[in-house]
């Protein structure tokens, strides 16, 4: 991160002079420009319509006016941008990478060498002394004792893997684990689905939310002036007044609070979908609602073990440590490699000739007990850590499903009778205004209405929502939220 600090030090020198007297006088000093002072350094420069920073890290930036968005594409944007799948995405990136170095170790590795060197030996250092030569019938004087010698050579370097079941096995288990990778980006994918739709729908419910208490609002407005108005004309006490101006106050601090919470709840959802917090949006759908389709817990969870990622990341995960194991039990079998090379060799500024090596060689261990004896045990207790979470996994599926089912039934419950009491108190409100207007009754009843009509929206609101979190989470539960979320919600 880069920082910028920009400092000004004034200073003035003090003089022994006799004071002139004091003039007021009018002067205009000219204000520097903003082009004239001096820029900080940014970490940040706009590209496109977005920032980047100095890391090259793209930050998006809100477009001018609001974005119309829908269900369908706040899940769009948000399987581009979210952070997390993000993360997945670049850990199973990299599974991969290490899936090629595993690969490495059984695939051929060929290389190229040149080199050009000059040496000066000394001979007799060595143990070859012009004595020792006379035997063979040379004089000591034809054979030098320093010797210079220039050579250069170039060669082809070949190395392959015969039989080793070791890497073998681990170069599946890699494999397998690349597999498991893909699958937690699957299951980060459901998640953010489930995310998205929560807060999609949460934002329509409070949209209706400000809807319904600006109806309120508009009401207990109305109520306040027919209160003020027979005050005012001498029919109704000062009682009535206040009582309609402490319900109107009241219902415009609902007002407030409903649109707070609506704000807030889009900056949650343009976190999720990775969009700038101050992005204005305006959502497209309305608050779906359907019966949703009767299911057995019996077919809801032989799908969720069929469907669930997570689960199947589990089962993923055990078939690699099994590998792993299989590598570590085949440790004690003898490996076989072939290498070799060839090139030329010769004198720098003279003749060259071809050279070559062939050989093969096997390994046989004798003695690694302890570590072939580790090793097995760490696969031997990974693997049973794994099936203990795949068993624990399908219990915790069973208890999602039967707890979400539960919640979709009774929530579909609450916004039948919650409908039924909104039609209620509408028609409560209505009759107890007219008997207001008709000076019946005083604006007691009237506010009592309001906030029994007020109370019967608001759950209404709540239910609705509910049950389309419900359904949502049924969905993920059984795993399939990603290709059925429409069909869940009835959208």
């Amino acid at each position: 991160m880069l920082s910028a600090a920009l400092s000004v030090a004034l200073s003035a020198g003090a003089q022994n002079v006799t004071p002139a007297p004091l003039v007021s006088a009018n002067i205009a000093y000219p204000s520097p420009s903003a082009d004239a002072l001096p820029q900080a350094p940014s970490a940040v420069a706009a590209s496109n319509g977005a920032l980047q920073t100095s890391g090259g890290t793209i930050v998006p930036r809100a477009t001018a006016g609001p974005l119309s968005l829908s269900l369908e594409d706040a899940i769009a944007f948000a399987m581009k941008s979210n952070y997390q799948l993000q993360q997945l995405r670049i850990q199973d990136r990299a599974v991969r990478g290490e899936i090629l170095t595993v690969e490495n170790a059984l695939l051929p590795t060929v290389t190229a060498t040149a080199q050009t060197n000059t040496q000066e030996l000394n001979l007799a250092a060595m143990g070859f002394k012009p004595s020792a030569l006379a035997a063979f019938g040379f004089t000591p004087g034809e054979i030098p004792v320093i010797v210079k010698v220039n050579t250069t050579s170039a060669q082809l370097n070949v190395d392959q893997a015969l039989f080793d079941l070791p890497s073998y096995f681990l170069y599946r288990a890699a494999q397998k684990a690349a597999d498991a990778t893909r699958l937690g980006v699957g299951d980060g994918r459901d998640k953010v689905v489930l995310s998205v739709g929560n807060a999609y729908l949460r934002i329509i419910a409070d949209a209706s939310q400000i809807t319904d208490a600006r109806a309120l609002l508009d009401a207990d407005n109305a109520v306040l002036r027919q209160a003020t108005l027979s005050h005012d004309a001498g029919i109704a006490p000062n009682i009535d007044v206040l009582r309609a101006h402490v319900q109107q106050q009241t219902q415009q601090q609902a007002v407030i609070q409903a649109e707070n919470t609506w704000e807030k709840d889009k900056i949650a959802l343009n976190r999720i979908m990775g969009l700038p917090a101050d992005q204005e949006l305006t959502l497209t759908d309305t608050i779906p609602y359907a019966d949703l389709a009767a299911m057995s817990h019996e077919d809801a969870l032989k799908l969720a073990l069929a469907n669930r990622k997570d689960l199947q990341m589990l089962d993923v995960e055990a078939q690699a440590t099994e590998r792993e194991r299989k590598a570590a039990r085949y440790e004690y079998l003898p490996t076989l490699a072939f290498n070799g090379y060839y090139g030329v060799l010769g004198e720098t500024t003279g003749l060259y000739h071809g050279v070559f090596t062939a050989q093969g060689t096997m390994k046989i261990p004798i003695f690694k007990e302890a570590q072939f004896r580790g090793e097995r045990e760490v696969a031997d207790a990974q693997l049973s850590s794994l099936r203990q979470q795949t068993e624990s996994t399908k219990i915790t599926i069973d208890q999602q499903i039967r707890s979400s089912m539960l919640d979709v039934a009774s929530t579909a419950e609450l916004v039948k009778y919650a409908k039924s009491n909104v039609e209620l108190a509408a028609q409560e409100l209505d009759d107890t205004v007219q008997r207001y207007k008709a000076g019946v009754d005083d604006s007691l009843p009237v506010v009592q209405a309001q906030a029994t009509l007020a109370d019967a929206q608001a759950r209404l609101i709540n239910s609705t929502f509910q049950n389309n979190q419900a359904k949502l989470g049924l969905a993920r539960n059984i795993g399939v939220v990603e290709a059925q979320y429409k069909t869940y919600l009835g959208h």
